[in-house]
């Protein structure tokens, strides 16, 4: 009985996950992903999740089939390649991880630290060297399939038992629009400029509402003179959060003054209002967490820059916006045509699940469907189911982790 038992445990496939963090993208690439792998399939698999793994340790290793990097181990690009080459040379498959496209645009805040460390580069050598490469979507693969024959799709997906995505939205008097991302957005989202103005007709009928507003960082001072550089703590009204505000309360003509002084203090004292205010600020929540912002505003925007990094990124937000069942305005751009179908037609409503702007009405058309949603409010719930519809099970983490479990043994035989 207990030699049945030890044949047993030895025919699990032992994968080792390494995520590249423990605050964001490691979540959705690499933690639940296997967590998920593990729980449906414990006869199968045993995985193991090191944020720190002891990279000197023959020993360490030895024990797994299959390592899953996302993106790198620890700072060192040079060491993860030789680490890759370790793997290999021992027979463990090593199956390396990507979510964004390894050079973003000089518009990104990171693009000159990328560059000047030549990372895109060192990132582009390790995955020549994995065994399989793992990406998002088609569109990512097509890129990625230039210089590595052995990619596979993994869609970014979503535990629907998660308790962030069940959070229920309240009723409100007015149709609240809102955004959700990170601080790297400027430009993506400067394609809204003058849209707040342009519905000011809708303005007693709307709220505008700005997630994950944060006021941590740093700046880099350079001395003209000496060219020494040193960093420092960023002053509030610093950061890119102010300027994203700007954008959606049509640089704070849309409140009071009472209001703005609040807003301005950059502290996260709940603001007690009689009405219900035209603008709200949603400050950051750490990403076991955050998704529940969704269920604060009923419109939800995506928009994108039309560039190689945007169009290679995941349709994270789509898949979000969908399964809290939400109106979604997005780029017709990349990631949002791979599930999205236009929902208008000569100006009239068609069995659509989203609104996509094309990138030449840029100008007009984020304020023209907001405008159109808000004067068809049954459209707003219609257009959420449909995007439900769209992705409850096909970016349902269950059925995504059903096709990793098939591919991890295909390739362990």
């Amino acid at each position: 009985y207990i030699f049945c038992i030890i044949e047993k445990n030895m025919t699990k496939i032992n994968v080792l996950v390494l995520p590249s963090d423990t605050t964001g993208v490691g979540k959705f690439r690499s933690v639940d992903p296997h967590v998920m792998l593990q729980n449906m399939y414990p006869d199968d698999f045993h995985v193991d999740i090191d944020h720190q793994p002891n990279v000197n340790d023959p020993n360490f290793w030895n024990k797994y089939q299959i390592v899953h990097i996302h993106r790198n181990v620890g700072s060192s690009y040079e060491g993860t390649q030789s680490l890759i080459t370790y793997l290999k040379d021992r027979g463990i498959k090593v199956i390396v991880d990507l979510d964004d496209y390894w050079l973003p645009t000089k518009e990104h805040p990171i693009h000159s630290l990328i560059v000047q460390n030549k990372i895109h580069e060192k990132i582009v050598a390790n995955l020549k060297l994995a065994d399989y490469i793992t990406i998002t979507t088609d569109i990512f693969a097509n890129e990625m399939r230039k210089f590595h024959k052995n990619v596979v799709v993994f869609p970014n997906a979503i535990n629907p038992d998660e308790p962030q995505f069940k959070e229920p939205t309240l009723e409100c008097e007015r149709t609240r629009i809102g955004w959700l991302g990170g601080s790297s957005h400027l430009h993506d989202l400067k394609l809204l400029e003058g849209f707040v103005q342009k519905n000011a007709s809708i303005k007693d009928k709307v709220q505008y509402v700005l997630c994950g507003f944060d006021t941590r960082g740093t700046v880099t001072e350079v001395n003209q003179q000496t060219g020494e550089q040193k960093q420092r703590p960023i002053k509030p009204h610093e950061t890119v959060w102010v300027k994203y505000e700007e954008i959606f309360t049509d640089k704070y003509k849309i409140i009071d003054e009472k209001y703005r002084n609040h807003l301005f203090q950059f502290e996260e004292n709940e603001y007690k209002s009689d009405i219900i205010l035209p603008y709200e600020r949603v400050w950051t929540k750490p990403v076991t967490s955050y998704a529940m912002n969704y269920s604060k505003f009923d419109i939800s925007l995506a928009p994108i820059k039309n560039h190689i990094f945007n169009r290679v990124k995941s349709q994270l937000k789509v898949i979000e916006a969908g399964f809290y069942k939400k109106a979604l305005i997005a780029s017709n751009v990349g990631p949002y045509t791979i599930d999205l179908k236009h929902s208008l037609k000569n100006g009239n409503f068609v069995d659509g699940n989203a609104l996509l702007v094309d990138e030449v009405k840029n100008h007009s058309d984020w304020s023209r469907f907001v405008k159109k949603l808000v004067d068809n409010p049954n459209m707003i719930i219609d257009m959420g189911e449909r995007l439900y519809e769209t992705v409850k099970d096909k970016y349902d983490l269950r059925n995504v982790t059903k096709e990793r479990a098939e591919f991890y043994k295909s390739i362990i035989k």
